[in-house]
């Protein structure tokens, strides 16, 4: 149970800078390197948070837990290139909101599920690669809290942004 309300409020503490990184940015040409510095430093926050939080909800022996630290920092670099990515389309979206035509919202959107489609198929994946590592168990584990995180910080995002009209 204490785990249990650990991994909540950290995760309410996750959810919270996303919000930063979608904000829309001020001036044209300043834009794009203040961007990519607040994207840089929200996933440095977010890949050791979500690595804190794994390490405290998971009971791994010495053997597991020198194959699985490794293995799961490939997870996260491969999940990183989908999140980055993500960002930058919400980040054009709310830099263009004002003037969205029919095109770029469908393409909004279309972005959206592909990104849902990507991180499922990553997850997928890596559950394959965490069994041959780990018990079953544990591996469901790892890939349910990565979820329950992924969920967390796609609110938080998505609440900060506006809708399309």
């Amino acid at each position: 149970m204490r785990r249990f309300l650990w991994s909540v409020t950290a995760i309410g503490l996750l959810a919270g800078p996303p919000s930063m990184a979608a904000a829309p940015q001020q001036g044209s040409g300043a834009a794009a390197p203040a961007a990519e510095e607040v994207l840089q430093a929200f996933r440095k926050d977010l890949q050791s948070a979500r690595a804190d939080i794994m390490a405290k909800n998971l009971t791994l022996t010495a053997d597991e837990a020198a194959r699985f630290w490794p293995a799961y920092l490939k997870f996260q670099a491969e999940q990183t290139v989908i999140v980055d990515e993500q960002l930058r389309a919400m980040q054009k979206y709310v830099d263009n909101f004002e003037t969205l035509d029919d095109a770029s919202a469908m393409a909004q959107v279309n972005a959206n599920l592909t990104r849902d489609l990507q991180i499922n198929t990553l997850r997928r994946k890596w559950l394959a690669e965490f069994q041959k590592i780990l018990p079953k168990r544990t591996a469901a584990r790892v890939i349910q809290i990565d979820r329950r995180l992924g969920l967390a910080m796609q609110v938080s995002i998505s609440s900060q942004m506006p809708l399309i009209e």
